[in-house]
């Protein structure tokens, strides 16, 4: 009985919130429904509300997918949305959560500074809050990437591939895509525009600075990039998009896989399997990625570790400098990639 009141109360939240504008489309979906009860051997203590900034993203549609299996496992009664990128939309449904009484909200923020009342209403209210990629104020924790260091170690690796290809009298064309309207993206360009200065000889020059953020845009900014620098090999970025785009940017470019330069490559960071599958073909311009935990079922039990210990904490947990929890990352190429193809 008490599995249903939960979930009759977490359909309503659904039906609010798609009303605002939220989509819940595949591969994640509201699982508050009877349905979407436990495995065997779940105890369904928790009941999960799970924010977004859009299920569009490649990478965030992997780990969210395998997120949803791990609580299904555990018999987690769960709504797991996204906002489709609109602080307001996310308000709401942060709002329709505590109304509904989850026990912790996970919320990755399209617009941090906009939630922060809302988060402190959930506080307040008795909910933990934990959030993805922002260190926010008003959460009981905080799940972050040092996103400078990030955007450096992605800025060195394509350093290694610049310093292998390039001399100071044969220097490499490079272009940063990045997309400096998120806070965190912005601190990963200016990390890979570090890491660039660090790590290179005075081999390269950054010729072309474009946006990207899901893959279609990428490949049109791209694609531009190349008409006015035709001889431009290596492309940096923020996330996956950029490197899917831009690897399909440069499959047009130079006439289809087997074509590709040996001195062209793409380093961006997050895993999907687009990504990977690029890297592994060998032939492509897609070369290296810097990752997080590693897999996306890696991250998903990551995530959900981290959810669960939110949920538990106590007033004395999380304080201070422990506010923050930053996550690990590794870099992820040709030699350890069938390992993390095997996770995903």
């Amino acid at each position: 009985m008490k599995k249903k009141v939960v979930s009759i109360l977490l359909c309503a939240a659904m039906v609010s919130a798609m009303a605002m504008g939220c989509s819940s489309e595949a591969p994640a979906s509201d699982s508050g429904s009877e349905d979407s009860g436990s495995e065997e051997g779940g105890d369904g203590s928790l009941t999960i509300g799970i924010t977004i900034q859009s299920l569009k993203n490649d990478y965030w549609a992997g780990v969210m997918s395998k997120l949803e299996e791990l609580m299904k496992d555990k018999g987690y009664e769960y709504t797991l949305i996204d906002c489709e990128n609109n602080a307001a939309t996310q308000v709401g449904q942060i709002e329709n959560f505590v109304t509904t009484g989850v026990d912790v909200i996970m919320v990755h923020p399209s617009d941090p500074d906009a939630i922060e009342t809302a988060c402190k209403e959930a506080l307040d209210a008795g909910v933990k809050v934990m959030c993805w990629d922002d260190e926010m104020e008003n959460t009981t924790a905080n799940w972050v990437l040092d996103n400078t260091a990030l955007g450096e170690e992605i800025g060195k690796l394509a350093s290694e591939f610049i310093n292998e290809n390039f001399t100071a009298d044969d220097k490499a064309e490079v272009c940063v895509i990045g997309y400096p309207s998120t806070k965190v993206l912005l601190e990963r360009q200016q990390g890979i525009e570090s890491g660039l200065e660090k790590y290179c000889e005075d081999n390269y020059e950054i010729v072309a600075t474009t946006e990207g953020l899901e893959a279609p845009e990428s490949q049109t900014n791209v694609e531009t990039v190349l008409q006015a620098h035709p001889d431009c090999q290596v492309f940096v970025g923020t996330g996956a998009g950029p490197m899917n785009g831009a690897n399909q940017a440069l499959l047009q470019h130079y006439g289809g896989a087997g074509n590709i330069p040996e001195n062209v490559g793409v380093f961006t960071t997050d895993v999907t399997m687009q990504q990977l599958d690029s890297i592994k073909a060998g032939d492509e311009a897609a070369k290296g990625i810097v990752g997080f935990e590693g897999s996306n079922t890696d991250t998903a039990s990551a995530c959900l570790e981290m959810i669960e210990k939110v949920a538990a904490a106590g007033d004395d947990d999380f304080q201070g400098e422990d506010h923050n929890t930053f996550r690990p990352t590794s870099v992820i190429n040709m030699d350890n990639i069938d390992d993390i193809l095997a996770g995903m």
